[in-house]
């Protein structure tokens, strides 16, 4: 990855080995436990006076037990518009998507990248609804906007308010 992450857990445990590792290892562990998995990535972001917080997550869901997420946090000082903002939630989860991608597809497990785009026009995030999907879908990842994008618009949110 590009960037520099610190991963951690819900609860605030830190992740210490690399996130592709951490990963490979749950999924190893969570297939042992019979959990069938859906992943699914997503970014949010709060503008908080100068900075802008974002959250960045990858969501486990077991199928009917519930799931699990591991999160990186970023604080960036620089303005940008509500557009170039919600590209760079979607650059930042595709970022995470792709260096994943091998470990996802060694386990067969699909990726959806969730992007905290409105797709009525009516809301200002839809500017980059055509984009984003583009983007995401070029990138050969499953495209989910709200209502659906849940690791952005919930779980990614919950972390940057």
């Amino acid at each position: 990855m590009n960037r520099v992450h610190k991963w951690r857990r819900l609860d605030g445990r830190p992740i210490r080995r690399p996130i592709e590792e951490e990963v490979r290892m749950t999924i190893l562990k969570e297939l042992a436990c019979g959990h069938q998995l859906q992943v699914s990535i997503g970014t949010d972001s709060q503008v908080k006076g100068g900075d802008t917080a974002f959250a960045t997550v990858i969501v486990f869901l077991r199928k009917g037990k519930g799931g699990f997420l591991f999160i990186s946090s970023e604080t960036l000082r620089r303005p940008m518009t509500v557009k170039e903002r919600m590209l760079e939630e979607v650059a930042r989860s595709i970022e995470v998507a792709y260096a994943l991608a091998d470990v996802f597809a060694r386990y067969g497990l699909p990726v959806e990248v969730h992007a905290d785009i409105n797709p009525d026009p009516k809301f200002r995030s839809n500017e980059a609804l055509k984009e984003a999907m583009g983007y995401i879908m070029g990138m050969g990842f499953a495209f989910r906007a709200k209502p659906h994008a849940f690791a952005s618009s919930s779980c990614a949110n919950k972390i940057v308010q």
